[in-house]
């Protein structure tokens, strides 16, 4: 998410759900349990980091850090030099194919962002030497608007699985850029809290498709183990310490969860086995939604709607077994 300081506990199984009141807490609201922090909104608790000092220096290790971030998790390929801007625009201008003007626009995106990110380097060095920069100075003005760019072409960026744009993540850093660096950070703890709301109905989902049969009679326990490790995994800084107790966790349950083999039925027709093959195939989809959400830190709302499309027709197949 962002740059953390470490923290010397790790989150209980239970999370903080356990203070719900007769008066729900207001968004913002923090609370200390078991020596862990956490934050309130719109009905979750997510662990608590406190922002970075308000600087130059300060922002640009952020930007630095949503940029990696950010590619890290899109496209491959799209991760251009700021150096080669020019010559990445030319090829997006020329290019007349729908399916390839997508990929240009991408890596023009990337240019871009790599671009401010250099000018916003050297705007942070010149201010360690003594020189100021205003926010109005042609460098800075420059800088937003390579930031700007690269957010509008980030509808046609789209997540490593390739499942969907992620323009929310490829806003970051521009976002990082506008923001105080506090209200970037609130930001943040907003769209893990959407995350984890999508992460238990993908979850809920899941259930609901897969509760009925008797195939796959042993997934509840494995559900819960991994919606509870995703929802630790996309609130925890890779930086915490805790990363060595979560990220295991995480994806052990996953493992596990990816590992279930559909118990057939004496009398299962094969028309039957291919639903199931199908069914087990539905299942790691499932699975692999919920990683790439987790890991993300955002809704994904349009894989998650194929998804929920996709479950709907196995519903439908269960029918004939």
């Amino acid at each position: 998410m962002h740059i953390v300081h470490p923290s010397n506990k790790s989150p209980r199984s239970d999370r903080p759900t356990l203070l719900a009141e007769a008066t729900p807490p207001g968004n913002g609201e923090r609370r200390t349990v078991s020596g862990a922090d956490y934050i309130y909104f719109h009905g979750y608790w997510v662990r608590y980091y406190p922002p970075l000092e308000e600087s130059l220096a300060s922002r640009k290790t952020l930007i630095d850090h949503l940029t990696r971030r950010a590619f890290h998790h899109t496209e491959p390929g799209i991760n251009t030099p700021g150096e080669r801007l020019d010559i990445a625009r030319t090829y997006y201008e020329n290019q007349t194919d729908p399916a390839k003007k997508r990929v240009n626009a991408a890596m023009l995106a990337g240019a871009l962002f790599n671009r401010a990110t250099d000018i916003f380097t050297a705007i942070v060095e010149l201010e360690e030497k003594g020189v100021r920069i205003s926010r109005d100075n042609e460098l800075m003005r420059a800088c937003g608007d390579y930031f700007k760019e690269a957010l509008e072409l980030g509808r046609d960026v789209r997540h490593f699985s390739g499942e969907e744009g992620i323009d929310e993540l490829w806003g970051e850093p521009f976002r990082a850029f506008t923001l105080p660096i506090t209200a970037y950070y609130e930001s943040r703890f907003v769209k893990v809290a959407q995350a984890m709301a999508t992460i238990d109905k993908v979850v809920s989902h899941i259930r609901y498709v897969f509760e009925d049969r008797p195939e796959f009679s042993e997934i509840g326990p494995l559900l819960d183990d991994y919606c509870l490790a995703a929802k630790h995994e996309c609130e925890t800084m890779k930086s915490d310490v805790c990363i060595f107790d979560i990220w295991p966790r995480f994806i052990a349950a996953g493992e596990a969860l990816g590992n279930v083999q559909p118990h057939l039925q004496s009398n299962c027709s094969r028309e039957c086995r291919y639903v199931m093959e199908e069914a087990q195939k539905t299942l790691i989809a499932g699975r692999n939604l919920i990683n790439w959400i987790a890991r993300a830190r955002v809704p994904m709302p349009r894989s998650k709607a194929s998804y929920f499309a996709r479950c709907e027709l196995l519903k439908e197949r269960f029918k004939v077994c």
